[in-house]
C-alpha cells in the first residue's frame, strides 16, 4: 500500500508503563501496538555491587495516519511525559509502503 501520510510513531517509557501510554495513544485514535523491552543507556549509569545497572524500557511501536501520531504525541506529552514517572519520549518516522495493515487512518 503506498504512503497516506503515514507515520512510525515510537514511544519510549520507564518499564511497566507501556500500557498507560498504549491507552492514552488508543484515546487520540491510535488502533494498535506492538510493545519491545529495551534498556536504557544514558550518561548516567547505576551501580550495584560493582554490576553496571541499566534502566529497564519498553518501546512501544504504532504505525497510523499523519494527524493522529500528532495528537497521540501531544497527550502523551502531558500525561506521561519526561516529568512523570512514565518518563516517556516519542518521535516519529516517515512510512513509505505497508503490507498487511488495514484501517490507519480512515
Amino acid at each position: 500500500m503506498e504512503n497516506k501520510h503515514l507515520k512510525a510513531l515510537f514511544m519510549v517509557v520507564n518499564a511497566g508503563f507501556a500500557e498507560d501510554v498504549i491507552e492514552i495513544a488508543r484515546e487520540e485514535g491510535v488502533k494498535g501496538a506492538t510493545i519491545f523491552n529495551a534498556r536504557g543507556e544514558g550518561s548516567h549509569h547505576e551501580s550495584f555491587l560493582g554490576i553496571t545497572v541499566d534502566t529497564e524500557k519498553e518501546m512501544v511501536f504504532c504505525i497510523t495516519d499523519e494527524h493522529t501520531a500528532e495528537k497521540a504525541m501531544e497527550s502523551v506529552k502531558d500525561k506521561a511525559g519526561i516529568k512523570t514517572a512514565a518518563h516517556c519520549i516519542c518521535f516519529t518516522m516517515p512510512v513509505e509502503k505497508t503490507v498487511g495493515l488495514t484501517d490507519i487512518g480512515e
